[in-house]
């Protein structure tokens, strides 16, 4: 089935309460924003982010030292096995880049590698196979310009499809690839297995809604099981 984690800080505690026994993601660039033991003690699973995106949007760059605090803080974390992390990454940086980052991640299985799409740069369709040969679960970063390339947009179908295409051909069963951002993606038509999304955050203080009818809303729909071949897409070009 596929998991929807709602992302955090959820203000105020009386709406994160609210949401217990729900999924959740905690992100280690915000970590002083959110109570971590609240969350972990209603949580059904949590998923912890390694705050790449975030600090991306600041401008900021993340050093080993950062890389190191995120390692010690996910090391507790990681002690309930429904709780997984997301591996050190660098948006828009080549292969060698990230495959070094791989290599400082101490936890071994309990963390899944990025694979990324932005607006100037894809790395190869053989990276994404390899990673989801070596690694038990692979997230997707899509960091287009949302005013140019929005998630659902042409450009981002056009890619996805391209993707589940490759991972069909080597996978006999789906492999387990969550989507950064995806929430919105559960009622689509490719089988991510876990997707993420602050929807519930931002916005359950509107008069329409409340927090529990968000995400159960949010965690009743589904993707699919399986990747059925598209027809070739187009070359993808995100110009």
């Amino acid at each position: 089935m596929t998991v929807c984690y709602h992302g955090t800080p959820i203000t105020p505690q009386s709406a994160l309460l609210k949401l217990a026994g729900r999924h959740f993601c905690v992100s280690y660039f915000n970590r002083t924003k959110t109570s971590l033991p609240l969350i972990e003690g209603i949580a059904s699973s949590l998923m912890l982010d390694n705050g790449a995106f975030s600090a991306w949007q600041a401008g900021v760059d993340l050093s080993d030292a950062y890389w190191s605090g995120y390692f010690d803080w996910c090391d507790p974390l990681l002690d309930r096995p429904t709780t997984w992390a997301v591996i050190p990454d660098a948006i828009a940086s080549g292969t060698q880049e990230q495959d070094r980052l791989i290599g400082l991640w101490p936890h071994g299985d309990r963390g899944a590698p990025v694979y990324h799409l932005t607006d100037d740069f894809m790395q190869p369709l053989s990276r994404l196979v390899r990673l989801t040969q070596e690694w038990p679960r692979v997230c997707i970063g899509w960091a287009h310009p949302p005013s140019t390339h929005p998630i659902n947009g042409v450009a981002f179908e056009r890619a996805m499809d391209a993707l589940w295409n490759e991972l069909a051909r080597h996978h006999r069963r789906t492999p387990v690839v969550h989507m950064f951002r995806g929430m919105q993606l559960v009622r689509s038509r490719w089988p991510f297995a876990s997707v993420d999304s602050t929807d519930v955050a931002r916005n359950h203080n509107r008069p329409q809604n409340t927090p529990e009818a968000m995400a159960a809303r949010w965690d009743a729909a589904q993707c699919p099981a399986r990747w059925e071949l598209a027809p070739s897409p187009l070359e993808l070009d995100f110009a």
